[in-house]
């Protein structure tokens, strides 16, 4: 006996499925599981079968047609097709859990994907799936596009699929929910992804911060952001958000020292950072920067993306800290910095170097 995988289109109607089983029963077929997928053209009937070494592929599908099936595709199996779907998807969710950044892996197996890749967002680009291509949204930003020669994809594996990225992004977030940084001065302070709850900590923050401060941070006065803003910078619609937290010598509560915002567009991140006057030239501001490239490296982006004041030495300091190539281009008084990332990183633009010793 052989395990084939054969997957089949009926009709939608009471007994349909009766008639294909029946079909494969008559040639010695034995079904070993069968999932049902609904979709607009009909049910999508997925079996893994254990048939008689004698039958070959084309006298399968021609069972599967004169079952009243259509669509066919039959290819054969191997033992550990045996595991039925759900344990399949819990093994999976279960890696992703131990290594968030086997996402791509993880979909290659549970789709059997010949080409899984993640590609930056753009505004031409729809999610869903065409016939054999898929196209799944990244909740950290951009797509994973996946693609195989057979069979097409169905809805039921495109919500599979999206839960399992859902999953990992999950996963990589709690990951990466608290550190604890210890500056070149001693002082330790705890560093986690913000949250709307965080919103009264990121006002204090903003109130005990210098009106210089607020306006190197927002460039476009000094006056104290409006809440509705803040709860938006707090969680952001794609990117990532980090708060810095320090408690007092006596274990007094905790309270902001630090906001470090990564806001993405297209396959650009920008990069901006507020930290409270009596914790700046400390090292923290290198940390927080350091922390969300990381994360950019991690999620695909092409760049970060900066807007400094040409006076701003303090962050022109940090930014050469990190340690990366960089290009400035200059308008008036302000800065626009660009810090490649990915390995195909954007072209190199005019403007004044910022690398190391530069």
């Amino acid at each position: 006996m052989t395990l084939w995988r054969i997957r089949a289109t009926v009709d939608d109607r009471p007994g349909y499925l009766s008639v294909l089983t029946a079909s494969l029963a008559l040639r010695g077929v034995n079904i070993l599981t069968v999932q049902v997928q609904p979709t607009e053209q009909g049910a999508v009937d997925d079996f893994l079968v254990d048939a008689p070494d004698t039958l070959d592929e084309a006298e399968l599908v021609a069972a599967v047609e004169r079952g009243r099936g259509r669509d066919c595709w039959v290819a054969r199996s191997e033992a550990r097709g045996l595991a039925d779907q759900p344990t399949r998807v819990l093994g999976l969710a279960d890696r992703l859990v131990r290594d968030p950044d086997g996402t791509g892996e993880a979909l290659r197996a549970l789709l059997a994907a010949d080409v899984v890749s993640w590609r930056p967002a753009s505004v031409g680009a729809e999610r869903g799936i065409s016939g054999a291509s898929m196209l799944l949204a990244d909740p950290v930003g951009g797509s994973f596009a996946l693609r195989r020669a057979a069979p097409d994809f169905t809805p039921a594996e495109y919500a599979r699929a999206q839960a399992l990225v859902q999953l990992a992004a999950t996963v990589a977030r709690r990951a990466a929910e608290q550190v604890t940084l210890v500056l070149p001065d001693g002082a330790e302070v705890a560093v986690r992804p913000a949250s709307a709850h965080d919103l009264s900590g990121v006002v204090e923050l903003h109130e005990a911060c210098s009106a210089r401060s607020r306006q190197r941070r927002y460039l476009s006065g000094a006056a104290l952001p409006q809440p509705a803003r803040l709860r938006r910078l707090l969680e952001p619609a794609r990117g990532l958000t980090l708060i810095a937290t320090s408690t007092g010598p006596d274990g007094t509560a905790e309270s902001v020292v630090a906001m470090a915002n990564l806001l993405a567009e297209g396959d650009e991140a920008e990069v901006a950072l507020l930290v409270r006057d009596d914790w700046q030239r400390r090292g923290l501001g290198s940390a927080l920067l350091r922390r969300l490239a990381q994360h950019a490296e991690r999620a695909g982006y092409a760049a970060l993306l900066l807007h400094v004041q040409a006076i701003n030495d303090p962050m022109l300091r940090t930014l050469r800290r990190l340690g990366r190539p960089s290009t400035a281009e200059r308008d008036g008084g302000l800065l626009t910095v660009t810090v490649p990332i990915a390995v195909a990183a954007l072209a190199d633009r005019p403007g004044t170097s910022l690398a190391p010793g530069g």
